[in-house]
């Protein structure tokens, strides 16, 4: 067993900046080629202080953003126009104004409250207005053009705000892949606010990493000047069809677990089945004994499907809350209680690991 005098502690994340550098640069690369200016989400990382003074330090970056208010609070004011993904909350409108920059919106109700707040505050809010092409998530339906217009006039009389842009998203909750088709139909809403307003929208912003796909085919609208880029920054894919990007580093981030049990034990559960942990039925196949690790991190810190051991031969079983179950019978190596076993974690088991209190962090200088 490995010695227990250890200044680490698991488990953790060990996080590469120069892999994170590389991916940066590419995206740059990649989204400047189409004529976009480039906003990193901080979100899946929880606005990890060391990512976001990198971020904060580059001129590949244009707009740092993300969903919880209370992450942009803490690198409001260090260069970059912060912007709030999610649409605020009424409860929230205070520190909406006092520490983003800019804000997606779509309801009229909202829009009066940041106004009243940001001429309280004696600031210009700007606000990007989000369109719904057809992913039925936020937004103002593609279909209700009258109610478009509307508001983006509603907002370009209000003293406090600015219409700074308009937006839309895809792929996040209806899983409608962003096409040349459906961009160009935002595209064209600039215009038109632009024609009954008489303010021609400055961001046109074309979705998150799921759009990337879009700049490899030359089918990304000419109209679209702006991505949302989180996943393929700290994963180095795009989103739309899952697709490694070329020139990223997909282990940027790297979970670490360290061994707290090796047993062989047969491979079906023996008494009575009945509901686990988190009141699921869990369906066993008979495969005789196997060897079997027990890892100290579990459902509360990860989701167990999202992660993929850099062994080959190291199996994932499942998980309670607190245990990771993995099978290391066709390992190369063999394992002992105090072993560290290695992951790379998908989007949705990043922004848990770096959620979670209970996982450190390590960083490769």
């Amino acid at each position: 067993m490995n010695s227990t005098k250890t200044a680490v502690r698991y488990p953790l994340v060990r996080i590469d900046p120069q892999k994170l550098k590389a991916n940066l640069e590419t995206l740059s690369s990649l989204v400047r080629g189409a004529g976009c200016s480039l906003m990193i989400v901080t979100k899946s990382f929880c606005a990890d202080k060391r990512i976001v003074e990198t971020l904060a330090a580059s001129p590949l970056v244009d707009y740092l953003a993300d969903s919880r208010i209370q992450n942009i609070k803490t690198y409001a004011g260090r260069g970059k126009p912060t912007v709030l993904l999610r649409l605020p909350q009424a409860c929230e409108i205070e520190d909406v104004v006092s520490f983003a920059d800019i804000s997606l919106n779509s309801d009229p109700d909202t829009l009066a409250l940041l106004n009243r707040e940001a001429v309280r505050q004696n600031k210009r809010h700007k606000i990007i207005l989000m369109i719904d092409l057809g992913d039925l998530r936020e937004g103002i339906h593609i279909e209700d053009g009258k109610k478009i217009l509307e508001t983006a006039e509603a907002v370009s009389r209000m003293p406090g705000l600015e219409l700074h842009g308009i937006g839309t998203n895809l792929t996040c909750y209806g899983a409608i892949v962003p096409k040349k088709d459906n961009l160009s139909i935002l595209a064209s809403w600039a215009e038109r606010i632009h024609g009954h307003c008489g303010i021609k929208p400055a961001v046109v912003s074309g979705g998150n990493s799921s759009s990337l796909y879009l700049i490899d085919k030359g089918e990304l609208p000419s109209g679209i000047n702006n991505l949302r880029l989180g996943e393929s920054f700290i994963l180095g894919r795009e989103t739309a069809y899952g697709e490694r990007i070329k020139n990223t580093f997909n282990d940027a981030v790297v979970l670490e677990t360290q061994i707290i049990e090796v047993q062989v034990k047969p491979s079906m559960p023996s008494g009575e089945s009945g509901f686990d942990a988190f009141g699921k039925r869990p369906v066993f196949e008979d495969r005789g004994m196997m060897k079997r690790a027990i890892c100290a991190v579990g459902k509360q810190d990860l989701d167990p499907s999202g992660i993929t051991p850099l062994d080959s031969g190291v199996e994932i079983l499942g998980a309670s809350s607190d245990h990771l179950i993995v099978n290391i019978s066709a390992s190369k190596k063999s394992y002992t209680t105090g072993d560290i076993l290695r992951f790379i974690p998908d989007y949705g088991a990043v922004l848990r690991l770096f959620t979670s209190p209970y996982i450190g962090r390590v960083y490769l200088d």
